[in-house]
């Protein structure tokens, strides 16, 4: 008997609709002059509606009252675990780990049509409706092969090289299938490592020209800066290093992004942390130059501060807070998308 692992879902479990779906199968359980055939038929075609549209909490439950379902297939051949994959149901496919399935069941399906695996399955282009759920052609192609790469894992190594009736293989109908994908996911790490780079380099360029022209210059005798020994010089100082610094980090992991070989495994990992690297260090410049411009206020006007320059310091915070506003959801995405998806697909120890 396959037992199924408990799931942690109280805010489920506290609705009236699980409620309802419980009650129902424990009145159809109940009648005895049923045969067991009949018990799995019925339940079979709400199991596969509700693996396409992912609801993984109601397949849990009609899995714990009915285990002989996920040893059914849809006309198409394909399993709750083949449609989850195909449409991208993580909540759905992480049942596999709640089971013991990894070995003898799901590495051995095959659909009827195009003898196409679970492997196979996971290399199609799935519908834009699922794929645009992450934004970005980037962060879309390495969502994509996360999951390529996650199946391959529990399929049998044969079925890894094995070719449907169309002669391909997963690798091969992946990238067939993702050829488009591709393209645009290198126009749009290009197009934004172009502009970042734009950005980073007008403030290299402008704190360069600004470590030669300190505020109210040198002494005439010692050629040495007058505020040398002020604490708001030191600021500005340390500030003007670390956004030459980091501005330069900056090109150079855009410039890296930019003469990268674009190849399908560079989107999975090395593209993503290069241009969340870039982007990270270009908002540390940016905050850091606004500290240096206000540093430079207080020197020049230290004794004469009045409300016309403190307003135009306010005021010149404005753009460079606008431009961190914009880009840091940017850099949520692709941190999420980098570090976070490692922990999409979750194993776990599957209770007899």
């Amino acid at each position: 008997m396959l037992v199924l692992k408990k799931l942690n879902h109280k805010d489920f479990e506290s609705t009236q609709a699980l409620q309802l779906v419980k009650c129902l199968l424990e009145e159809t359980l109940k009648q005895d002059d049923l045969e067991l055939a009949n018990l799995t038929q019925t339940p079979s075609i709400i199991v596969f509606e509700a693996a396409k549209v992912g609801n993984s909490q109601f397949l849990a439950e009609l899995i714990c009252c009915y285990p002989d379902l996920i040893y059914q297939f849809d006309d198409d051949g394909h399993s709750i675990f083949d449609i989850a994959v195909l449409h991208r149901y993580v909540d759905v496919f992480n049942l596999i780990y709640e089971i013991d399935l990894t070995g003898e069941f799901v590495a051995t399906c095959e659909d009827k049509v195009q003898l196409n695996n679970m492997l196979h399955l996971a290399a199609k282009l799935p519908h834009p409706s699922r794929i645009s759920i992450i934004s970005g052609e980037a962060l879309q192609m390495q969502l994509e092969l996360l999951w390529f790469k996650e199946i391959e894992k529990i399929v049998q190594p044969s079925f890894r090289e094995k070719k449907n009736s169309n002669g391909e293989t997963p690798q091969e109908l992946f990238t067939q299938d993702h050829k488009e994908l591709l393209k645009s996911g290198e126009q749009w790490i290009k197009d934004t490592a172009n502009s970042c780079m734009l950005v980073a380099t007008v403030i290299t360029t402008i704190i360069f020209a600004t470590l030669f022209s300190v505020p109210d210059g040198n002494s005439s005798d010692k050629g040495i800066p007058i505020h040398l020994k002020e604490t708001w010089f030191q600021v500005f100082a340390i500030s003007d290093a670390i956004i030459l610094s980091f501005s330069s980090i900056s090109i150079l992991m855009f410039l890296s992004i930019l003469t990268s070989r674009y190849t399908e495994s560079d989107f999975l990992e090395s593209l993503p942390f290069k241009l969340m690297v870039g982007l990270s260090t270009i908002l540390v410049s940016i905050v850091t130059m606004m500290v240096a411009f206000s540093t430079i206020i207080l020197l020049a006007y230290h004794d004469r501060l009045n409300y016309a320059t403190m307003l135009t310091t306010v005021v010149a915070y404005v753009p460079a807070t606008l431009y961190v506003m914009l880009q840091y959801p940017l850099l949520g995405d692709i941190f999420c998308s980098t570090y976070y998806s490692r922990f999409l697909f979750k194993p776990s120890k599957p209770m007899f």
